[in-house]
């Protein structure tokens, strides 16, 4: 299974974009793991950055109630 982001030649993940964010957030807010996305190592680190820093401005919540 291809990468999300290598398959749309999305080199750089922007943490303003929390539409695209979310779908890699679980039901409780963790971050899903590159096993179940299918993202590759290096996207998988540049998106787990960019939801800390969404998460960090309030873009995103911390935990889903």
């Amino acid at each position: 299974m291809p990468c999300f982001f290598c398959q749309r030649n999305i080199r750089e993940i922007d943490f303003k974009n929390t539409e695209l964010l979310m779908r890699f957030i679980s039901g409780l807010g963790k971050i899903r793991s590159k096993k179940r996305t299918g993202v590759c190592a290096s996207h998988q680190r540049k998106l787990a950055r960019a939801i800390k820093r969404a998460r960090i401005l309030g873009l995103l919540p911390y935990v889903v109630k």
